[in-house]
């Protein structure tokens, strides 16, 4: 893919209709981790500068706060979640335009946590979340162009830069940013050292249930405070965090959650930086049906008291529908995802490999295929 058909692809994301559609009959909201794209897209989408705010400049601040409300069909409020009473705001300003303009607000924080009192904007918006660059939205269908997306993660300023050093020159600066400035502003953390401690320890960790309480040994820090902090980069789209299914039929292990991060390029080990991928095209996947279908889908894995392990599962309405193992290379067929399979027959099961070349389908029918033919049939 070429650099022009790049760019032109990222003018128009993979939300650019579901967007145009939600906003006429109400407010938008477009969360996910900053530098995603969600300025360009939604400036895209209004295609008039004069109707772009955004809280964290200063004289457009003064703007938002005065009502100087720009002339124009569509207004774009950024990170307009930071101003404390944003939700009330927000209400009058809808009730009192509803036909004369259309409302975008876009914000690096999952706004849906962000509100501050009451319930006054219900039914007033629709939440839609915007993910990282896949392989199915760059239509990427050649291996060594996935194993570039791999090495660069899927945020479009390293990827459509084509550099490794400057993707990790990126990566060091955008999460130093992510903390001096939006996790500062948002929530009350005063070791801000301890915290730039843990967000470099947890891409070490990925792929393994998370042990909040080695954690805490090794930051010298309470319990308390670790949890809240990594509730915090949940809320701040930094990373996310996976529960184990539990069913009737297996015994499941109920509590250990893993976690991934929205910017697989962080993990240093190729292999789980691989599964880290797969997990953010699932999820990516699982918000898109979920925001606009209203699908009750949910991303999960399987872990049981036996040791048996499948890396991904999602569940429709609690029930298993796709079942998910990830290798680097050929490998044999996953006992734990054969078990999975026998205990629910009609989910679509697979187990994608980075590198290999194997591709067929068991007799149970598991689908063993290269990576490239499972992430492109998401989204």
């Amino acid at each position: 893919m070429g650099m022009n058909s790049l760019y032109s692809l990222f003018m128009n994301r993979y939300l650019t209709a579901q967007i145009k559609h939600d906003l006429d009959k109400k407010m938008v909201f477009l969360g996910g981790p900053r530098q995603v794209g969600k300025t360009t897209l939604a400036r895209h989408i209004s295609k008039n500068p004069k109707g772009y705010l955004n809280w964290d400049i200063p004289e457009h601040r003064e703007k938002i706060l005065k009502r100087e409300i720009p002339v124009t069909d569509i207004l774009i409020l950024d990170e307009i979640h930071k101003y404390r009473s944003w939700r009330n705001y927000l209400k009058g300003l809808f009730d009192l335009s509803l036909k004369e303009r259309k409302i975008l607000v876009t914000g690096s924080a999952r706004l849906d946590l962000y509100c501050f009192g009451g319930d006054s904007l219900q039914g007033r918006y629709h939440y839609l979340r915007l993910h990282p660059l896949s392989v199915a939205e760059l239509h990427i269908t050649r291996h060594e162009d996935m194993i570039t997306l791999l090495e660069l993660g899927g945020f479009p300023e390293p990827f459509l830069g084509g550099s490794q050093v400057e993707a990790k020159r990126w990566s060091r600066e955008y999460r130093t940013r992510l903390i001096r400035e939006d996790i500062v502003s948002l929530e009350r953390i005063q070791d801000l050292g301890n915290l730039e401690l843990l967000i470099l320890r947890l891409p070490e960790l990925v792929g393994s249930p998370l042990s909040l309480n080695a954690l805490r040994e090794d930051l010298q820090i309470s319990h308390k405070t670790l949890a809240s902090w990594v509730t915090v980069l949940e809320r701040m789209y930094a990373i996310f965090r996976l529960s184990p299914i539990g069913a009737p039929k297996i015994r499941a292990v109920k509590k250990e959650q893993k976690h991934y991060h929205f910017d697989w390029s962080l993990v240093p080990d190729m292999p789980l930086r691989f599964e880290n991928m797969a997990a953010s095209h699932l999820l990516k996947w699982v918000h898109f049906e979920q925001d606009t279908k209203g699908r009750e889908v949910e991303l999960s894995y399987f872990r049981d008291i036996d040791g048996r392990e499948v890396d991904f599962v999602v569940t429709e309405n609690r029930r298993p529908i796709m079942l998910v193992e990830c290798k680097w290379a050929d490998d044999e067929v996953s006992k734990s995802l054969r078990y999975l399979k026998n205990k629910f027959p009609n989910a679509e099961a697979w187990q994608i490999h980075a590198v290999g070349k194997k591709d067929y389908e068991t007799q149970e029918g598991i689908r063993i295929a290269p990576a490239l033919e499972f992430l492109r049939i998401l989204v």
